[in-house]
């Protein structure tokens, strides 16, 4: 089988692709083809996306920039794993043979790139003047039915260990998968992120420092004045004594709220919103 001659990562880039924005061509009767092929479909907004994905395949895939496209020519390689990714009626489906080789980071990054969406509800507190931004993750799967949405919510929490929810939606099957825990997308964001940081095209969705900041110039034109916070649930995690007190020390000594995370054990944006209370109490 040629999928076998695939290094592990593009094994897991490319099962994700076809499970997510990606399709494998049919071969009609009467057809001169004699193997399928992939293709996959953009917009202007997603060309450095694919360029980038397109470059872990140099002799597989390739854009047409007119149709806006990304395809392989008819190969035996897509012949093979069609029926793993579609049943008797040309439906896809999720391909669970092919999900034992999928371990790699890049199969949640390509899933979550190609069908995933960042996010953010806010919470405006008008008398402290603070503006909260909590980070969703969603999987817009709804083209798959729910039994086979439960299959792969299934397969990531056994091999990954993130636990997605499945959600109601008005279109496709009817049903999506989210996060519904802070820490979850926190911990998602950072389990992709050695594989998407070669991909700034898509920071937007995939880095929530960069996509925190763009949020924070956003409020402060509309609300000027007002502290641009992100939520995380070990906010709500009460600080020792002994906490507060080497919080502060590292802060006086020049410590960035990075360092100070790690110093401590907390996530950075728990120190920023503990820093920004003891500010207000004078402690700093």
């Amino acid at each position: 089988m040629e999928f076998y001659s695939l290094n592990p990562d593009q094994q897991n880039i490319l099962v994700a692709s076809i499970i997510g924005d990606g399709e494998i061509t049919k071969i009609y009767p009467n057809s001169r083809r004699k193997s399928n092929s992939y293709r996959e479909h953009y917009g202007d907004n997603q060309r450095e996306y694919r360029e980038w994905k397109a470059s872990f395949f140099p002799s597989i895939l390739y854009l047409t920039p007119k149709s806006q496209t990304l395809r392989s020519k008819s190969t035996p390689l897509f012949t093979e794993l069609y029926p793993h990714f579609y049943n008797s009626n040309g439906k896809k489906r999720v391909p669970v043979t092919m999900l034992n080789h999928c371990k790699s980071p890049y199969f949640l990054s390509i899933l979550y790139m190609d069908d995933g969406s960042l996010s953010i509800t806010r919470r405006i507190n008008h008398r402290e003047k603070r503006i909260y931004l909590t980070p969703h993750i969603f999987l817009h799967l709804q083209n798959y039915s729910l039994e086979q949405l439960q299959l792969l919510r299934d397969f990531i929490l056994q091999t990954f260990h993130f636990n997605f929810s499945v959600n109601k939606r008005k279109d496709g099957y009817g049903y999506i998968l989210r996060f519904t825990s802070t820490l979850n997308t926190y911990n998602f964001l950072k389990a992709i992120n050695t594989c998407t940081t070669s991909c700034p095209s898509m920071f937007y969705k995939t880095n929530w420092e960069y996509r925190f900041e763009k949020e924070r110039q956003k409020y402060n034109k509309i609300y000027p004045g007002y502290s641009v916070i992100a939520t995380s649930s070990e906010r709500f995690k009460n600080y020792t004594e002994q906490e507060i007190v080497k919080l502060i020390n590292l802060k006086k000594f020049g410590m960035t709220d990075k360092e100070i995370a790690s110093q401590i054990h907390r996530t950075y944006w728990s120190v920023v919103y503990k820093i920004s209370e003891l500010r207000k109490d004078g402690l700093l």
